[in-house]
């Protein structure tokens, strides 16, 4: 009875694996139409064509629906026309890391129907796909399978040729689509940015389909060198799917950076296992549209924090995903750099004054009334090594340059398979009481971040940024809470024998009493 109970359970999981368009509705592509005047219209245009102004600031560009082609998608790699279920999933959830939003909270169900009816008169698509992705039988995650996919990842540079032996990203090539525009390869590392989930399911049918207008193949292609069977395929997205740093997550919650006070020197190295000490926290880097010149296409995403002080200074350790060494001047990292390349650089922002309260200077560089520190380290170039900088800054365009070892910052930097980490130490006292912050410890210290990827062109303003968040050196316990705690039982003692005589001494003499009466 097992048996059969398994081979029956085998069927229903094959059925729902291969059937994709059951749950589909039909919708009314009129309705669709006015629901896209509303909704969709300002990205990608009356036409549907994506010719339009915003559509030129953002990367990925917004769709051409008359094109018919889609990236995300399960019909099969040879026909590009996808299933109203994909239509529908992208309406419905938006795809992470570009512009397109998740209308799910804001339209009924039938509206993105509506939608999916009407995006399909751009293109005339009429007919449903043909074929649709093989699914066979999933081959559940366990690490004998994510050690089967880590060899054909890596075999012949199957996948890590663009997506690094780590999966970072970290190419060899410069990657374009079919329109030339300027691709970045999937840093594995990082499931929520994925297009579609990061489902072992999902991540099959990528490997499967391709990404259509992309240099992503299909693996299922029987004319590629590189083709997998459906098995292979199933170790590979199991493989990516134990990729995930989920230790690297930006969470809302966290918006504290807690410095562990250590005896002795502080690490100084980005790679000194002695930085484990420091908790990590995450934040997001978003594009610096505030000031000329504004920036529209990131490619770095979120920068790692951890910090570290002693009696006498503090170290501040940065760790961002890169997927390039932009080294000006270097042939091999212009071979995939954008024009106009600048070195790669982070930045810390601090505020010369500890506000009292919530207040604090304007993040985009402080203002005249609350002027912010900037300590900048740079990547450096074929004709020079990596620097510090120090400043000053009341905003933007009003930078006071600064002497960085007379303000006593400096820093080193190492990369390694698509990651920069940065280590910058300044000593606790200010140098200049007037023009530099003094770390007191237990306060919460404002900070903010910059991060420059010179391979897409950012330099100067143009560049990714976070808001304010918190710097906390934690004050060091030592034997100090012990000890309250031995001071505070010994008075509680104390009180009580007090308690104890005074009430024994005031007690009636009952015998005395007893004689009297």
């Amino acid at each position: 009875m097992g048996a059969v109970l398994r081979f029956f359970m085998a069927v229903l999981a094959a059925a729902t694996l291969t059937v994709t368009t059951a749950a589909a509705k039909s919708g009314d592509k009129d309705k669709g139409a006015a629901v896209y005047a509303k909704r969709c219209i300002l990205c990608h245009g009356e036409e549907g064509d994506a010719d339009t102004d915003v559509g030129e600031r953002l990367n990925p560009p917004p769709r051409d629906f008359t094109l018919g082609e889609y990236k995300i998608k399960t019909s099969g790699f040879e026909d590009p026309v996808p299933n109203d279920d994909d239509l529908f999933r992208m309406i419905r959830d938006g795809m992470p890391g570009t512009a397109m939003p998740g209308w799910g909270d804001m339209l009924s169900e039938q509206d993105m129907w509506d939608l999916v009816a009407y995006l399909k008169v751009f293109a005339e698509i009429e007919e449903p796909p043909e074929n649709q992705v093989d699914y066979g039988t999933q081959v559940a995650s366990s690490p004998e399978s994510i050690e089967k996919g880590n060899k054909l990842f890596h075999d012949g540079e199957r996948c890590s040729e663009c997506h690094g032996a780590d999966g970072k990203g970290d190419a060899i090539k410069k990657l374009k689509t079919a329109e030339g525009i300027r691709t970045w390869p999937r840093n594995l590392t990082k499931p929520w940015t994925y297009r579609a989930s990061a489902d072992p399911k999902d991540v099959f049918a990528r490997i499967t389909t391709g990404i259509p207008g992309t240099e992503m193949p299909s693996f299922a292609n029987p004319k590629s060198k590189k083709k997998l069977s459906i098995e292979e395929r199933w170790h590979v997205a199991n493989y990516v799917a134990s990729l995930a740093e989920t230790g690297k997550v930006a969470r809302a919650e966290n918006t504290v950076i807690k410095a562990e006070k250590i005896d002795g020197d502080l690490p100084t190295s980005p790679d000194d296992p002695a930085w484990e000490q420091g908790a990590p926290t995450t934040f997001f880097l978003v594009p610096q549209i505030i000031a000329k010149d504004r920036f529209f296409t990131p490619s770095n995403d979120t920068v790692t924090v951890r910090a570290l002080y002693n009696d006498t200074r503090v170290a501040i350790h940065m760790e961002w995903d890169d997927r390039t060494k932009s080294i000006p001047g270097d042939p091999d990292a212009e071979k995939i750099a954008d024009e106009d390349m600048g070195e790669d650089m982070i930045s810390v922002q601090l505020p010369v004054t500890i506000p009292k309260g919530m207040e604090k200077p304007y993040f985009g560089m402080g203002d005249v009334a609350k002027p912010v520190n900037l300590w900048q380290w740079t990547s450096g170039s074929a004709d020079k090594p990596p620097s510090v900088r120090a400043a000053n800054a009341q905003g933007f365009g009003k930078v006071e340059p600064r002497d960085a070892a007379a303000v006593g910052v400096t820093a080193k930097g190492a990369y390694s398979k698509g990651t920069w980490r940065v280590v910058m130490q300044r000593p606790l006292a200010a140098s200049d009481a007037e023009k530099d912050i003094h770390f007191v410890e237990g306060e919460f210290i404002p900070i903010a971040f910059a991060a420059w990827d010179g391979s897409n062109g950012e330099t100067g303003t143009k560049h990714t940024l976070t808001t304010w968040y918190w710097l906390q050196l934690k004050p060091s316990t030592g034997m100090r809470p012990l000890i309250t705690a031995l001071v505070v039982m010994a008075l509680i003692i104390a009180g009580q024998l007090l308690w104890a005589r005074s009430a024994s001494a005031n007690r009636p003499d009952e015998a005395g009493g007893e004689a009297q009466g």
